[in-house]
């Protein structure tokens, strides 16, 4: 079983920064893919970015070139910078882990751990 606990999210004006931070309770870096993803209200759960043995990483196109996902092994830490931020990033953004994974990859079905969640609101 492993444990994943968010934390990092907040409330910012449109353009602004936030780095969300996901502490796993095993390590994760070598054979496990992570992702983060995202829930605004009234749509379906979409993946942001995934990263496998710390370098392969996946973007969606909306975020691609504003978000940086990585991870710090020593840490068991997985951090999603997220910059440029629009309102329509406004959700509950979820680390995601599955194991026995090598290719990064945004299927939030194919993820078996789930964190709780922590909330991003982007005001215009």
């Amino acid at each position: 079983q492993v444990q994943l606990v968010e934390s990092g999210g907040g409330s910012v004006q449109s353009g602004g920064s936030l780095r969300l931070s996901c502490v796993a309770s095993v390590y994760t870096y070598s054979d496990y893919c992570m992702g983060w993803f995202r829930q605004a209200p009234g749509k379906e759960r979409e993946g942001v970015a995934s990263i496998s043995s710390g370098v392969i990483t996946r973007y969606a196109e909306s975020v691609k070139g504003r978000f940086t996902i990585s991870q710090d092994k020593d840490k068991r830490t997985l951090y999603l910078q997220m910059s440029s931020l629009k309102p329509e990033d406004t959700a509950m953004y979820y680390c995601a882990a599955r194991p026995s994974c090598f290719f990064a990859n945004l299927d939030d079905s194919r993820y078996t751990y789930w964190g709780q969640g922590t909330q991003v609101t982007v005001s215009s």
